[in-house]
């Protein structure tokens, strides 16, 4: 069995193998604030294969997952949900999604309601380094299984603590991110031939912290460049409330750019694509197009801002937000079902350059310039429970399949 954009594909029903389960609906009232709440009817044998791989969940019948993504509304925010909303039908789950933009305390909040329903399993994305420990906790004691994407479940945030038994934490290659993106960087000024002495490549740094580990993560590397002597930081812009980074980015830079006459600044390294677009923003209007802006992340109004600013915007380095949703919710599945899962997982990105880029290259067809992008066979789908069981609940699915990789609303 495989997923291939976005459509469920039954490849057959291989022979019942032993699998075993664990953890404990939402209370009244608690899906009040879903963005999306999907409940599927599982015909005799799907439900006869939950009952027999994740015996504890199913008491009640029903295999409850919450996702809470403390971001705000986007495209890559819609992707990443749709993704872990079908692939959570596809085994015949309910799935709730919710979004608490970014605001700590909210979804600190929310996560604790979350620990006194009654879900069988909690996705957790972007989680604040300074409440995830403690908010996990109770739901942990209360036998839920937990996947975390971008959250630090360490004890304080603190790194070194090591990470909180029992969860399986994913992250972006963030580190991998920073690296394709400087490097990118490196070789436009190598290969332009404006670079012949290989002096370091003087660079405009664009973030936000600390306190944002994916942004934290990349700022190291970043650092390290500098101390190697590769890059050196010309300034560093920063917009003064996230909530409002791209206008934020723009009057910061704008502001910079004033400072630092031409000649003097090679490249932007915008750390966090709502900051690249404020940046391409105030090199065009300030005509400074003799700054590239290389940066980090990736959706479809990044894809259509990169060629609108081709002149000053060379590439993107990014993952598909939607693997990333998938693979998470394969990892609760597997952690529902009592197989062992990793501590850790990885997902590494690639690089999008704006000269491979058509009008008619998006999200949903980037794979064509692309061919690895969003590939998913192999990541967390090879239980033989899971084919098949997939391949009883699409018999009696009365909905069509989420197409995840089509246009976000």
């Amino acid at each position: 069995m495989k997923i291939f954009a976005g459509f469920i594909l039954a490849l057959g029903v291989p022979a019942l193998l032993s699998c075993g389960g664990t953890a404990p609906s939402p209370a009244a009232g608690e899906t009040a604030n879903a963005v999306s709440a999907v409940t599927l009817r599982k015909g005799p044998p799907a439900r006869r294969i939950l009952e027999r791989c994740m015996p504890e969940a199913m008491t009640d019948g029903i295999v409850k997952v919450a996702v809470v993504l403390n971001q705000a509304g986007g495209d890559q925010t819609w992707r990443f949900t749709a993704a872990c909303v079908s692939e959570g039908r596809s085994m015949g789950f309910t799935v709730d999604t919710f979004l608490t933009d970014g605001e700590h305390e909210r979804c600190r909040e929310l996560v604790g309601r979350i620990a006194g329903a009654d879900y069988d399993g909690l996705i957790l994305a972007r989680g604040g380094p300074g409440f995830s420990y403690s908010s996990l906790t109770p739901i942990l004691d209360k036998g839920i299984k937990v996947v975390t994407f971008d959250v630090p479940p360490n004890k304080n945030g603190d790194f070194s603590g090591g990470l909180m038994p029992g969860i399986t934490s994913t992250v972006q290659g963030d580190e991998s991110l920073a690296r394709l993106s400087l490097e990118a960087i490196l070789a436009r000024f190598d290969e332009s031939g404006q670079n012949p002495g290989r002096r370091p490549v003087r660079v405009i740094r664009v973030w936000f912290g600390p306190g944002i580990p994916e942004l934290d993560r990349r700022q190291r590397v970043f650092d390290e460049f500098v101390r190697e002597g590769k890059i050196e930081e010309a300034a560093l812009v920063s917009p003064k409330d996230f909530s409002f980074a791209r206008s934020g980015v723009k009057e910061a830079l704008t502001a910079a750019l004033a400072r630092l006459p031409e000649g003097t600044v090679d490249a932007v390294w915008a750390s966090h694509d709502e900051f690249a677009k404020g940046c391409a923003d105030a090199l065009y209007e300030t005509g400074r197009l003799d700054i590239k802006l290389v940066s980090i992340g990736i959706s479809n109004d990044d894809l259509k801002q990169m060629l609108a600013r081709s002149a000053v915007w060379l590439c993107a380095a990014a993952e598909d937000p939607g693997l990333i949703g998938t693979v998470n919710m394969r990892l609760l599945a597997a952690k529902l079902a009592g197989e062992e899962t990793p501590d850790t997982y990885i997902f590494e990105g690639r690089l999008v350059n704006t000269a491979s880029l058509s009008p008619t290259v998006t999200m949903a067809n980037i794979a064509v310039m692309l061919p690895d992008w969003g590939r998913d066979r192999g990541l967390f789908d090879q239980y033989p429970w899971m084919t098949e069981l997939k391949a009883a609940e699409s018999k009696y699915l009365r909905l069509p399949p989420v197409h995840i990789f089509a246009e976000s609303p």
